[in-house]
């Protein structure tokens, strides 16, 4: 059996800025209170953790916690998802099913986008917040249940209230406290820690002894990046480092895997014999002039790094695997060269 602290400790947030201590410090206050609450703030800031360490925090800590991404379903299947249907309330349901707040009953229920709900269901929410009943979609009979509901988007809902396309009455009634998660380029002090707590559990994953730990000049870089995607990029960003790691300390990091590191320069043309009387340029063969490109780039590498191939992997920024898989290419070649 789980007890309550185990559970706490599962959605343990992590980090000591001040603008992170504050939103824990309010989230805390307001988990025992019997009240809906809202959790605004950007993509990838952990709205969901958040919502699961108040469930954790609350007097419901031992009853369900039900999560539904409202942005993930239809306009359609919102209501049914939601509120469950009986049979034959549309083509192809045979049999009752129950929704998310039957689900949740006793417990809370988490609506993470919540600024996706059609207006029709939006009135449906009400009053199962106002009343605590709702009927089935396709149904008649009143269904009783006891939930408390955790709202999150990192929507405007003012501004979609002003636009006719969210309730103010639902908004009202479900901003009983307003938590605004900081964004992660305002909590910096907390990178470090962060980063730590990912790199060592996915050491774990990949089944290392040690710990990893981060250069220097790494964790300045992760403290300069703008991390648009958050805690949620960082995790990424930090899990692909220790995978991609030679040893047990971390000098580099990939924020962007899509950005090849075999990059063409520009360069003119060149210009064919038969072109030389003023016909047409020619274009080098592409693989031809790839090929070239990278060798050079080899070659001057290991001159710099005085033949060391994992310090020459390093100015390249590559993995040593890397860079042995393009060393292996051109050896023939180099060593001529040599």
């Amino acid at each position: 059996m789980i007890h309550r602290t185990e559970h706490i400790e599962i959605v343990q947030a992590l980090g000591q800025s001040e603008a992170f201590l504050t939103f824990e410090e309010r989230l805390s206050r307001v988990a025992p209170v019997e009240r809906p609450v809202l959790i605004l703030g950007e993509r990838g800031t952990g709205k969901e953790l958040a919502a699961k360490r108040l469930h954790y925090l609350s007097k419901r800590w031992e009853e369900p916690f039900v999560a539904l991404n409202c942005a993930a379903l239809t306009p359609t299947l919102i209501e049914s998802e939601l509120f469950g249907h009986e049979p034959g309330a549309f083509t192809g349901a045979t049999m009752r099913r129950k929704g998310r707040f039957e689900a949740a009953d006793g417990g809370t229920l988490f609506l993470d986008e919540l600024g996706h709900i059609p207006l029709e269901v939006q009135e449906k929410i009400l009053r199962a917040v106002e009343y605590g009943s709702f009927e089935r979609v396709g149904g008649s009979e009143a269904v009783r249940v006891d939930v408390r509901i955790v709202g999150a988007t990192n929507a405007d809902l003012l501004a979609l209230s002003e636009a006719g396309r969210f309730m103010r009455d639902l908004l009202d009634r479900l901003s009983f406290e307003v938590l605004h998660l900081p964004p992660l380029r305002e909590r910096t002090e907390d990178i470090p820690l962060l980063a730590g707590h990912f790199a060592a559990r996915m050491a774990v994953e990949l089944g290392r002894e040690e710990a990893p730990e981060f250069s220097e000049a790494v964790l300045a870089e992760l403290e300069a990046h703008p991390w648009r995607g958050n805690v949620r990029e960082l995790k990424n960003v930090i899990e692909r480092a220790v995978y991609q790691a030679e040893s047990r300390l971390i000098e580099q990091v990939v924020f962007d895997p899509f950005v090849s590191p075999y990059v063409l320069p520009e360069r003119p043309p060149v210009r064919s014999a038969s072109a030389a009387g003023g016909g047409e340029e020619s274009v080098r063969h592409f693989e031809e002039a790839v090929a070239e490109f990278e060798l050079g780039l080899i070659r001057r590498a290991l001159r710099q790094a005085r033949f060391s191939q994992r310090r020459a992997a390093s100015l390249l920024g590559l993995t040593y695997h890397q860079f042995r898989g393009l060393y292996r290419k051109y050896a023939e070649q180099i060593e001529k060269a040599e």
